[in-house]
């Protein structure tokens, strides 16, 4: 069989339908599922290469087929290192140079994958504690996704609060349906159960919380609603996923509590993630 007959069949732009070689040294997935929660919002599933291993809450870069040297972009892998699948939460941006066209994939497309994952938003770069907060904005929450589906934190921590901030109300579905499911997961459910608390606000609607993450910490408020103690960086941890404002006013804020910016290389109590969708 000749080098050519091994090389990975050419993918048809699913827009424009113009034929493009896969580039080398990526993996080409199906879609395997589509949804839309919002006109800003939506998750996909991809089937998974066998060779394929990560740590959940890594991020990825992702592409599609559709020119010769296709846009990447840095996602967070929302599914747990244990799946079958892999699936991702997405902004929509009209012209975005990925996003424009990713949102409109279809069950049965291509989706490019480059083959290493990394991240800092792991549970090996946390050194042990009583409580793990995992503060997002938006789709900062889909590597908390991949994390509060995995047993291995709910073995690290008795008590693991995910909250999430967002400007409209329905733009929480996914992480309200998500934490639902955990808890009724089968495999991960039995873990969860007593363990994982979800918070939400949402700061342009009518909801029962309006306010930003950065100002329910400093009023206390968080603390109030969850019925537990203000901060403390003696049993408490820290993970910060959204937009650079967000993770840079909420990394001073835990700083000010004596919490210290910890990474792969040197674990500490709590961790921060700046790979962006754009």
């Amino acid at each position: 069989m000749t080098d050519a007959a091994l090389a990975p069949a050419p993918v048809l732009d699913q827009e424009a339908k113009t034929e493009f070689p896969i580039p080398a040294n990526v993996f080409a997935e199906k879609v395997v599922s589509v949804k839309h929660y919002t006109d800003r919002l939506f998750k996909f599933r991809i089937t998974r290469p066998s060779s394929f291993r990560f740590r959940s809450g890594e991020f990825v870069m992702i592409g599609l087929p559709n020119a010769e040297k296709p846009v990447f972009r840095a996602y967070s892998i929302a599914s747990p290192s244990w799946d079958e699948e892999l699936e991702f939460f997405s902004i929509k941006v009209q012209d975005g140079p990925l996003t424009e066209h990713l949102q409109k994939i279809q069950p049965g497309d291509t989706v490019l994958m480059r083959k290493k994952p990394t991240g800092t938003l792991v549970n090996d770069a946390l050194i042990p504690g009583r409580r793990l907060y995992m503060f997002s904005t938006g789709t900062g929450v889909a590597p908390f996704a991949s994390l509060i589906r995995d047993p291995e934190t709910y073995e690290k921590f008795e008590e693991v609060i995910l909250t999430q901030t967002c400007r409209e109300v329905n733009e929480l579905t996914y992480a309200k349906e998500l934490v639902e499911e955990v808890k009724n997961d089968p495999l991960v459910g039995e873990f969860a159960a007593g363990k994982l608390r979800l918070h939400t606000a949402a700061t342009r609607e009518p909801y029962p919380c309006r306010e930003r993450i950065t100002t329910l910490i400093e009023n206390g408020k968080l603390f109030e609603d969850l019925g537990v103690p203000k901060l403390d960086s003696a049993i408490d941890r820290g993970m910060i996923c959204g937009s650079m404002e967000m993770i840079n006013d909420t990394k001073a804020i835990l700083e000010k509590h004596g919490l210290e910016e910890g990474s792969n290389a040197a674990p500490s109590t709590f961790v921060v993630e700046r790979a962006f969708v754009g």
